[in-house]
C-alpha cells in the first residue's frame, strides 16, 4: 500500500471584510478529493482572511492556485486597506510538511505552485523561507517590505526580481509561496511573579540572545495567577525539540531558585513534537513513530 504524504498549507488573502468575496474564495478548497479545508477566518481590521488546509501534495497545489486566480480576479490591491502588511491578493502562501512529507516535499509543492500560478495569472512571486532562492528572500518581512504600494518600484531593483512572473504589478499585486516546518507555540510557566527573571531566561534561551536555534522567545506576566511565563515560538521542532528548551529554561530558572511550574500549548501541535518528549522524558530505547497507534490511523 502506497504511504500517502501529507501537506499543510495556511494561503493569507488580503480580503476580510466583503464576506461574498471570501465565500468565492474557499470555495475553492470545498468537495476537493485529496484536500481538506479545515479552517478559515477573517478579520475586518487587518482586511485580511487566514485559510487552514491539510491534502496531498497534487490536488493541493492545485486547489491553491485555483484560489489564486479567484482572489486576483476579485481583489484590487489599488483599493485595499488594512492594518496587516500585505503586497498582494494572495499575500502568502507557506507549505508545511505533515505526515509523511518533508520540507523538501514543502518545497517542491511551492515552487510548482509558484510556478503554475505566475504563468495563468501573471503574477509576480517570490520564494521564501525554505524555498527562498538566496538568503536576502528568506524572511518574509524583507520580501514585503515596502508593501503593495512599494512593489512597482522595488521590482525594478535587479536584486528583486521576482522568482517567477513579470517585473510590473497589476490589481493582483505579489505573492511569497514558501515552505516551512510547522510552527509550535510553546510557553513554560515559573513559580514566581518577577517578569524581570522571565525577561532574563528568554533571552537566554532564545536563539538572537545566543540560545537555541529555531527558538524566539519573551518573557510574559500572568497577572490573574500571579506567575510569569517565557513565551516562545519554536520555528523546529525537529531540530530544537521541545525537551531541550524546558531543560534549558530549567536550569536558566534554577540560577534565580525559581521552578517550572507548568507548561501551555497555543494552538495545534504536531504529535511527533510530544512523542518526541516522551521518548526523552521515559528513555524509551529505538522508539519510532511507527509505534504510535494514531500513526496508523487515516481518516
Amino acid at each position: 500500500m502506497s504511504v500517502k504524504k501529507l501537506l499543510q498549507c495556511v494561503p493569507n488573502f488580503s480580503e476580510g471584510r466583503d464576506k461574498d468575496k471570501i465565500e468565492k474564495i474557499v470555495d475553492c478548497f470545498r468537495g476537493k478529493e485529496g484536500v481538506k479545508l479545515l479552517d478559515y477566518s477573517s478579520d475586518e481590521d487587518h482586511n485580511r482572511s487566514v485559510v487552514t488546509l491539510v491534502g496531498e501534495p497534487a490536488p493541493l497545489q492545485a486547489a491553491v492556485v485555483a484560489a489564486m486566480g479567484v482572489a486576483a480576479e476579485l481583489i484590487d490591491m489599488t483599493k485595499h486597506e488594512g492594518q496587516h502588511p500585505r503586497m498582494g491578493a494572495t499575500d502568502v502562501v507557506p507549505f508545511i510538511p505533515v505526515k509523511n512529507a518533508t520540507t523538501e516535499d514543502a518545497i517542491e509543492a511551492a515552487v510548482a505552485t509558484a510556478k503554475e500560478a505566475s504563468e495563468k495569472f501573471n503574477l509576480p512571486i517570490f520564494l521564501y523561507e525554505d524555498a527562498a532562492t538566496c538568503a536576502d528572500r528568506k524572511n518574509l518581512a524583507t520580501v514585503r517590505k515596502g508593501q503593495y504600494e512599494g512593489m512597482a518600484e522595488k521590482l525594478q531593483d535587479p536584486t528583486w526580481k521576482p522568482d517567477f512572473g513579470p517585473t510590473t504589478v497589476g490589481t493582483a499585486g505579489v505573492t511569497a509561496v514558501g515552505a516551512r516546518m510547522p510552527l509550535v507555540a510553546f510557553n513554560v510557566n515559573l513559580g514566581t511573579d518577577n517578569l524581570e527573571i522571565a525577561d532574563k531566561i528568554a533571552k537566554s534561551v532564545r536563539h538572537i540572545g545566543g540560545g537555541l536555534r529555531y527558538c524566539k522567545g519573551m518573557g510574559v506576566a500572568l497577572e490573574e495567577r500571579g506567575i510569569v511565563q517565557v513565551s516562545m515560538n519554536m520555528t523546529n521542532y525537529q531540530k530544537t525539540p521541545l525537551y531541550r528548551v524546558v531543560e534549558l529554561i530549567r536550569a536558566e530558572a534554577k540560577r534565580w531558585g525559581v521552578p517550572i511550574v507548568g507548561s501551555e500549548l497555543i494552538g495545534l501541535c504536531p504529535m511527533e513534537a510530544l512523542t518526541m518528549c516522551a521518548e526523552y522524558y521515559m528513555g524509551i530505547e529505538a522508539f519510532s513513530m511507527e509505534q504510535v497507534l494514531e500513526t496508523h490511523l487515516m481518516e
